[in-house]
């Protein structure tokens, strides 16, 4: 049996959408993070070693990438000469930017934790 045999397809979209819900991409029950980005160290529904997978900094890329994309041009917008428009603004935006990637970044995570999981990455294979 050769390496690639020995390693079980898993259903990408389906741990994808486990993911983005911050559940367990295995079985969907267990929570995949302990706390805003700290993954908990095992499924408590089958006890698959979720802290082990490393997202590094994949999150924070995508957060940034989606999130630079859609605010930028809102900036844009709002740009004026009066002063003391565009600081509020700036400010309004600022917490909205803030607001939104509280939102996101935990969902970029278990989206990251589930593609590298759905993947076989780092998989050690019996020989």
């Amino acid at each position: 049996m050769t390496a690639e045999e020995s390693i079980v397809p898993r259903d990408t979209w389906l741990a994808v959408r486990r993911g983005l819900r911050l559940r367990c991409p295995a079985c969907g029950e267990g929570r995949l993070l302990s706390g805003f980005l700290r993954p908990a160290a095992e499924c408590s529904g089958c006890g698959l070693a979720t802290g082990e997978i490393r997202a590094d900094d994949g999150p924070a890329w995508a957060t940034i990438l989606i999130l630079g994309h859609l605010v930028s041009p809102v900036f844009f917008v709002f740009a004026t000469q009066d002063a003391q428009t565009s600081m509020i603004a700036f400010f309004a935006i600022s917490a909205l930017v803030l607001g939104v990637t509280a939102l996101v970044l935990p969902r970029m995570k278990g989206l990251f934790v589930a593609l590298i999981w759905a993947s076989n990455a780092g998989e050690v294979t019996p020989e």
